[in-house]
Formats: C-alpha cells, structure tokens, sequence
C-alpha cells in the first residue's frame, strides 16, 4: 500500500510538472461585452477563479472559449491573455483547432511560442475528412511543434470518428500524446485504456460518462461541469481516483448529475431544453465573477430553467449571487443582453 498521503498526493496533482496533468481541467471561457466584443478585463477573475476552485489544468478557446467566433487574430490575443494570468499556476492546453491544416499549425506555433504547455485540437469539421486525412492532420502539425498534443475527440460536432485503433497509431508514432473522449460510450475511454495500458493520457471529455470514465481509470476530465463547478467536480475525481470512495462519488454524482441533465437537456432532447452554453454561462455569472453572455445565436436561459439550475447550484454547496435570487427578472436581464 502506497505511503502518500491524500494531502501529499494533491499538492502533486496541483504543480504544473507534467504539461497534461492529472485532475481536473476547466475549458475557461471567452468574455464578451453587450456588443459583442472580447472583454479582456473579465479575464482576470475568471481565471483567478478557477484555479481558486481547484482547477488543475486550464484550457482556453476549445468549445466552451467560443473559438469558433472568433478571428484568428482575436484567438491569439485571447490565449496571450490567458497566458500572461495563468503565469505558470496550472498547465495550460492551447485550443488551436481549425478546419485547415495550415491555419491550426499557425496557431499552434503561436501557442508554442507564447508558453502554452500543451495543444487541445479537435478534428478538421465541416468537411468531413476520411480519417486517414485525418490522422495525417495530426502528423504535419506534430512535425510542425514540439507541444504535447491532445486530440479532442468529438464526433457531433465534426462527423469524424477515429476508432481505437487509429487513435492508438497516432499515439505510438509520436504524433498525440493523449485523448480528450467527448464519446456518449464510456467503453471508449476503457478501451483506450486498456489497449495502451494506460500509457495514453486520456481525459473524460463529456458529462454524461464522467462517473464510468473516472472508474475505468481516465487520467482526468474536461468537459462543462470542470469548466463551471470545479470544486464540486474535483470533489468526485477525489473520491474515485484518489481515495476509491465508491459510495462517496455515487453520493456526489448523484447531485452532479442533475446539473449535467440539464446541461445536456437541448442536447440529448433533440432542441428542448437550454442550450449546454447557455447553461455554461450563466453557471458562471450566478456564482462566479461575471463573464458576459454567449456569442449569438447562442443565448441566455429562460426563467423556468434558471431556476432548476439555481436550486440545483445552492444543493451542490454553492451560494448563488443575491441578484440571482429572483430568477424572472434575471432571465429578462440576460434576454436583453442577449438582444442589444
């Protein structure tokens, strides 16, 4: 039996030794201003909160940083930004995904040379590439920066698919060093796993399998719920990874998993529901410091949802901003952000 103490071991997961950490990593997000403008001054208690929160890891401009509405530009002056706050605290992974290859290795290179520790880089969308054009997007950009690469597995959102095999190929030429596995089947990340003997970082990447992933042994778990509750998402990495409190984790999931129900509601529900975004946002404006409204056509919730997530934020432990107390009249304040 291992000597090392729960304290001892979490002061290790905490220092930024390793560029792909064990833990918890929280996608921060990208503050905008009523018009619609990056508000960089936001930036600052956002991410001084996170790390507060027990994030181990942050991640700028993957999807909850909004990337796909900004410029290339504006996406290297976020992750500049982000850099310069984070100042070495917590391992930083670079969101550096675009459709084309030339672009994400600009961007990856930018992010090379700006600090970042590592690069998060979902799959060329839209287009559909096979998935051995794929697995070649991979290799140029990792020929092109010496940064630890994490795929961001996400087939909705790209109509790319790399089975275990390939995922597994990619790993053992050198060209990703892990897998964020955003997949609805928690055998995905097991078969991962087990085929690489957990050699291959692999993190949770959705909600909705964070409970069996972390059982299956995932090194860690990026997704909304890290990203807006980390503290309470820490507490069930805690229970699973580092002190095998079945019943303790069955006990925090069972409160966390409302909140990734209604996350995902519009989701899983074909349309009703709030979008995840939404929920993402005003998670982080009801009890963290502001970060603005979502880039439309996303939008604020509506008051029936604000609030069940209300209620679902206090029994998670959180105290809700006072203004958040009545949630009609903040869900007509967010509307009319959303429309000005």
């Amino acid at each position: 039996m291992s000597t090392i103490t729960v304290a001892e071991a979490l002061e290790k997961s905490s220092k930024p030794k390793s560029p792909l950490p064990a833990g918890i990593i929280a996608s921060c997000v990208t503050p905008f201003s009523r018009e619609g403008e990056i508000n960089f001054q936001l930036l600052k208690p956002h991410i001084d909160w996170l790390i507060a929160e027990g994030a181990n890891g942050l991640s700028p401009l993957g999807s909850s940083g909004e990337f796909c509405a900004l410029e290339i530009e504006e996406r290297k002056r976020v992750l500049e930004k982000v850099i310069e706050l984070n100042d070495g605290r917590v391992a930083l992974w670079a969101g550096t995904h675009h459709y084309s290859t030339r672009s994400t290795i600009e961007l990856s290179r930018h992010a090379a040379a700006a600090g970042a520790d590592a690069l998060l880089i979902v799959p060329p969308y839209y287009m559909a590439p096979t998935a051995e054009q794929t697995m070649d997007h991979y290799r140029r950009i990792a020929s092109a920066v010496d940064l630890p690469i994490i795929l961001y597995h996400n087939i909705p959102l790209t109509c790319v698919d790399l089975k275990t095999n390939q995922l597994l190929t990619l790993y053992r030429e050198g060209a990703i060093a892990g897998v964020k596995m955003s997949n609805p089947e928690p055998d995905r990340i097991c078969q991962l796993l087990q085929e690489s003997e957990g050699a291959l970082r692999v993190y949770c990447g959705i909600d909705s399998v964070a409970f069996e992933g972390l059982c299956h042994g995932a090194h860690g778990w990026i997704s909304g719920i890290p990203s807006i509750v980390p503290r309470a998402a820490r507490a069930l990495y805690e229970a699973i990874a580092l002190r095998g409190d079945l019943g303790a984790a069955r006990e925090q999931w069972r409160l966390l998993s409302r909140l990734m129900r209604l996350e995902f509601s519009a989701f899983s529900g074909r349309g009703a529901g709030p979008h995840w975004f939404s929920v993402m946002k005003t998670t982080l404006n009801l009890i963290g410091p502001p970060v603005g409204d979502p880039q439309l056509p996303v939008q604020p919730m509506e008051a029936g949802s604000l609030e069940e997530l209300v209620g679902i934020l206090k029994g998670l432990g959180y105290e809700v901003h006072p203004t958040a107390q009545d949630a009609k009249s903040v869900a007509k304040r967010l509307r009319s952000r959303g429309r000005s």
